[in-house]
């Protein structure tokens, strides 16, 4: 893998100030674009959104109704999470970026446990569980009017059972006389309650300033137990298509259950696994059946947990049936992993059932279904017999690989300069924008800042994406491109 040496010879120490720039390129670089007519701030806020590596993550949680998804509208500053006035609406786990006073954070969503599904106490565990280990601080939302109830008591157990920092969000308070009952929450153990009206605003701004106290500045990377330590390759794809029995066969014994009736695994499984002179920790996750919102009970909490899985993951291995369509589903699975930014490696299980017409065939489909990720490395694998088991970890090391690899900013600029002159953005209404420069701010994946004379068209975007794999290999990650419009000038701020 890359050792990623900066310029000035260090292994990465300016990467939290500089995003992957070291101090002698970032100089280098500010100085060209103060010559390009940009702005200082504007260019450091642009590196900073781009190499910032993993945000602190907060989620938000709490019983159904209590106004979870509109308190996230008004943090994010849009309507974007479903509101209604019952319960359960929000079934889907959604992440979104938010700031607060020039501090980044993600910010999680949550909601839509069956209850009649699994019980009271059992839904609540599920959905809380999740939300609190994949978040480094917690918002806890209460609804002032009613009350602390039994539901929220269960909530509050799983709290102080994770340690995590928690913010208690009093909410539904729009003046004085519910501040008096937001009082009432201090029973709860978790510290001051904070009276805010998410639909009307009020609090919200002193309730932010708490959060920032308690998330950390930047949260540590958990890829790998330590230093050199095993990679985290997560196994993911539609029930029954095999991810039990490839665990099994490239753990030469049965290390978890597997059985013909789809979806025998539901919660993540972790196996340190020696494959191919190398210990790999390999996560089999519950096979994603469908869009989250539309499943019920023990599916929906197995979905949350894979979507954790690949998120805690470096690579995520994608399995799909060879004998059977690229379904939707399959397409959805993939967009998830290339979404959360991890590295891909293409599985196509059981290729020791096909004919030579359904290979035909499937080319077609993996062609047409599978064109967005067409950098990822491909292996034609069996689960059953141990086919091809061998090509699996030169695929797993050249997406990581890929996903690892940095390229300086003078051989990037070199390179941009000689893509533009030869093929110049399209002329839209009388003018022409170009690419006047660029750097890659981050690895895994690679996130690339380009600044620019104006508007950079969506098409003109993928052709430089296209051309950057082309000229950097770039094998199995997905790759973050930004543009930043130089303003005119006098057109700044006084």
């Amino acid at each position: 893998m890359n050792d990623h040496i900066q310029p000035d010879g260090s292994a990465g120490s300016a990467e939290h100030e500089h995003g992957a720039l070291g101090d002698a390129e970032y100089a280098e670089f500010m100085e060209l674009a103060a010559e390009e007519g940009f702005d200082v701030e504007d260019v450091e806020g642009a590196l900073g959104e781009a190499g910032h590596g993993p945000l602190p993550v907060l989620a938000v949680v709490g019983r159904p109704n209590v106004g979870k998804s509109t308190l996230v509208n008004r943090i994010i500053g849009r309507r974007e999470a479903v509101v209604e006035d019952k319960p359960g609406v929000t079934r889907d786990r959604v992440t979104y970026e938010a700031e607060w006073a020039g501090r980044r954070f993600k910010l999680v969503d949550t909601g839509g446990w069956e209850q009649d599904v699994l019980g009271i106490d059992a839904s609540v565990a599920a959905q809380a569980e999740y939300a609190i280990d994949a978040a480094d601080a917690v918002v806890f939302v209460v609804d002032a009017k009613v009350g602390a109830t039994d539901t929220d008591e269960a909530v509050v157990r799983l709290l102080r059972k994770a340690g995590k920092p928690v913010v208690l969000c009093a909410n539904k308070v729009d003046g004085l006389s519910g501040e008096a009952d937001a009082s009432y929450l201090w029973a709860l153990g978790l510290g001051e309650p904070h009276p805010v009206s998410a639909l009307h605003g009020r609090g919200t701004g002193d309730m932010l300033d708490a959060v920032l106290e308690a998330l950390p500045e930047a949260p540590p990377q958990t890829f790998g137990i330590a230093v050199g330590g095993p990679r985290r390759i997560a196994l993911i794809g539609r029930p029954n298509v095999g991810k039990s029995s490839l665990l099994n066969k490239v753990a030469n014994e049965d290390r978890v259950v597997v059985n013909e009736v789809a979806g025998t695994t539901r919660d993540p499984v972790d196996e340190l696994i020696e494959l191919g002179g190398i210990t790999w920790k390999f996560v089999d996750t519950a096979g994603i059946r469908k869009r989250v919102h539309l499943q019920q009970g023990a599916d929906y909490y197995a979905s949350l947990r894979t979507a954790a899985a690949v998120e805690k993951a470096e690579v995520a291995v994608i399995l799909i049936d060879a004998s059977e369509t690229i379904s939707i589903q399959d397409q959805r699975i993939v967009t998830m992993a290339v979404e959360a930014g991890r590295a891909i490696v293409l599985a196509f299980n059981k290729w020791d059932t096909l004919d030579e017409e359904r290979r035909y065939y499937l080319e077609r489909e993996i062609d047409t279904e599978l064109a967005q990720v067409a950098w990822a490395p491909r292996v034609n694998v069996s689960a059953r017999t141990g086919r091809h088991m061998e090509k699996l970890v030169p695929a797993i090391e050249a997406a990581l690989d890929g996903w690892e690899t940095r390229v300086p900013t003078g051989r990037l600029n070199a390179f941009l300069g000689e893509l533009v002159a030869a093929h110049p953005h399209p002329v839209r209404g009388g003018k022409q924008p170009r690419i006047l420069f660029g750097t890659q701010a981050g690895t895994k994946p690679p996130r690339f800042v380009l600044f620019a004379s104006g508007f950079i068209e969506h098409g003109y975007r993928r052709f430089i994406e296209r051309r950057l794999r082309e000229e950097f290999s770039f094998e199995g990650t997905p790759i973050h491109i930004s543009v930043r419009v130089r303003e005119k000038r006098g057109a700044k701020k006084k």
